[in-house]
């Protein structure tokens, strides 16, 4: 991010990272009831996972979907970095993330005796944000895994094939 043209002040980087925060909130806490999301992201979202692109509704369902594949979560970010654009409605912004899953009973049962209840991930996330008259908003999200311990989730098999093609890991079975 090129701090020489950013038009950043205090209460965009506070109200950005509220954002941030109040998103991976609705996560753990899994507050998916009906419009949840717009509190957090444009209509036209569009994000890149591990498990693919989507766009608008789909990134939302792929969201809440990807939750739903473990029994609790904890997510935390640090070292939001926010640029502004010059136009005072657009922002880049970069966070870190740890993100802690604990799989459900039925994928440890699945893997057998002595299996590990986590899943965790270290991780960068990348995006803008878009400035609405509702305030600040998702309009681009991008998460990239640095690092992770444990096993991954069992995934449906066109999704584990997916995954598999991004970033050529082995799929099991």
């Amino acid at each position: 991010m090129n701090e020489a043209t950013s038009t950043t002040n205090h209460r965009d980087h506070f109200e950005i990272s509220a954002l941030v925060s109040g998103f991976f909130r609705a996560m753990d806490e899994r507050r998916f009831d009906e419009g949840w999301a717009d509190a957090y992201f444009t209509d036209d979202l569009r994000t890149t996972t591990p498990i693919g692109a989507a766009e608008g509704a789909e990134a939302i369902r792929q969201v809440e979907e990807a939750v739903g594949r473990f029994a609790a979560t904890q997510h935390t970010s640090s070292d939001l970095l926010v640029s502004v654009e010059p136009d005072g409605r657009t922002a880049r912004v970069r966070w870190n993330a740890h993100m802690t899953h604990v799989h459900l009973g039925s994928t440890l049962h699945a893997r057998g005796e002595g299996a590990d209840p986590l899943f965790t991930v270290g991780g960068v996330y990348e995006g803008e944000c878009r400035r609405t008259d509702e305030g600040w908003r998702v309009s681009r999200m991008s998460v990239r895994a640095v690092w992770t311990t444990g096993e991954p989730p069992v995934l449906p098999v066109d999704i584990a094939t997916r995954v598999a093609e991004r970033t050529g890991a082995r799929t099991a079975g």
